[in-house]
């Protein structure tokens, strides 16, 4: 019997992996055989001390620095990835900002940098891979289950980011299905990072709205990456995939 890990031979590019739920999902992939290249902005001795951790346990990983915001900076991310490790089989899209802030009120420069990072680079890293990307290949975006419900003010650029990429998979899915390439959103609800911490001011908001009484984990999260990237994953496709403890039941 096999005793292979499921990424064995596979490479994959986490867009925004220095920390959070990015940084669960390297640990995750890199532990299921993949050798993963990540990116982060500013996060420096993270990015590397993950990168470091990775390879004293065996793996393989390549910290790469890239501004989600600027394209040409994204698509060099991803040549280096496939220059370092052969090709790109698996690209997990999990950059993204949020800025609250009326309709009203939100500056002009905070909601095209929104669209810049939840979306565009989503785009541009996508087309990239799929230079390197063999038949088979799997793209996980890290949305949000505000795509599917926003129930606080302050959050229609957010939200509307988030949706959009449902609408991008569901067509990607399509021109990609001829190659086996599968593309799905995955929606995480509340989770418990440094970003939005399980004990912080916005939590008894959350959990008022969940039908689970707790904030989900990073490795949750990194769980169903793993899932989707996997073999047994291959039937699915177009999808967006929601964990979110009952946030939007």
């Amino acid at each position: 019997m096999s005793t292979s890990l499921p990424l064995t031979g596979k490479v994959a590019l986490v867009q925004g992996g220095s920390r959070g739920i990015g940084a669960a999902i390297v640990k995750r992939l890199a532990a299921d055989g993949a050798s993963v290249a990540f990116t982060y902005v500013s996060s420096a001795s993270k990015a590397e001390a993950l990168q470091n951790e990775i390879i004293a346990a065996g793996g393989k990983a390549l910290a790469i620095q890239a501004d989600s915001v600027d394209a040409d900076a994204v698509q060099r991310a991803v040549a280096h990835a496939a220059e370092t490790f052969g090709t790109v089989d698996i690209l997990v899209n999990n950059a993204g900002v949020l800025a609250l802030g009326s309709v009203e009120e939100l500056a002009l420069a905070d909601f095209d940098r929104t669209l810049a990072i939840n979306v565009r680079s989503v785009f541009v890293a996508s087309q990239a891979a799929l230079k390197h990307m063999g038949n088979g290949g799997r793209i996980i975006n890290i949305s949000s289950t505000n795509a599917d419900r926003m129930p606080f003010a302050g959050g229609a650029t957010y939200a509307m980011s988030k949706s959009a990429l449902v609408g991008l998979v569901k067509g990607m899915a399509r021109d990609l299905g001829p190659r086996g390439i599968t593309v799905n959103n995955i929606q995480p609800g509340p989770v418990d990072t440094d970003m939005n911490p399980a004990d912080g001011e916005m939590a008894p908001g959350m959990l008022g709205l969940m039908a689970l009484d707790r904030y989900g984990t990073a490795e949750e999260i990194a769980d169903l990456v793993a899932f989707v990237a996997s073999p047994k994953a291959g039937y699915i496709t177009g999808a967006s995939l929601t964990i979110d403890g009952g946030f939007g039941a």
